[in-house]
């Protein structure tokens, strides 16, 4: 029996933006409420709230302005996989349809950061993205933030914001 694969979402990003933050695919809550970190107890949007006031009391669509606003783009490195459930590790690797980051690093030429939440979203850009990036797209920074989803409970959310301050200090530069 073989399960059916589940889409990502377009990315959230203005011309502008110049720190990319990339997830590895949207989980069942996230997919089911079409949006972007949906699952209550994931602390991304939290976490966004304390950097750029883009916080979960936010409506979903001003949350994506004022992340824009702020020179943040959104995405995720899968365009589709089949995953059962929505932990990363359940992601089936054979599966894996990457995102055209060609196409978007081109259209959006001020992002001179790519940050990425969570060691899946780490490899899975190491490993299928970067190697077909031509220079000097394939040189971006590339910063591995510790992941918000609640099955990443080694840090508490006091530790894992101040890991997340790097997003101000990209943007400062």
């Amino acid at each position: 029996m073989s399960k059916q694969a589940s889409r990502g979402f377009p990315p959230i990003a203005a011309p502008d933006a110049r720190v990319l933050i990339l997830g590895s695919l949207p989980g069942l809550a996230s997919l089911a409420a079409r949006q972007y970190y949906a699952q209550p107890h994931n602390a991304f949007w939290r976490i966004m709230g304390e950097l750029f006031d883009a916080g979960p009391d936010v409506p979903c669509a001003e949350r994506a302005d004022r992340l824009r606003a702020s020179g943040i783009a959104l995405w995720d490195v899968c365009r589709e996989a089949v995953r059962r459930g929505s932990l990363d590790a359940a992601i089936d690797p054979t599966t894996v349809v990457t995102n055209d980051f060609r196409r978007f690093l081109r259209e959006h030429p001020r992002i001179a950061h790519v940050c990425v939440n969570g060691g899946t979203a780490y490899r899975l850009y190491v490993r299928r993205v970067q190697p077909l990036l031509p220079e000097p797209l394939s040189s971006l920074p590339l910063h591995l933030l510790p992941s918000t989803s609640p099955a990443h409970a080694s840090l508490r959310f006091a530790q894992k914001l101040q890991r997340w301050r790097l997003l101000e200090r990209l943007l400062a530069a």
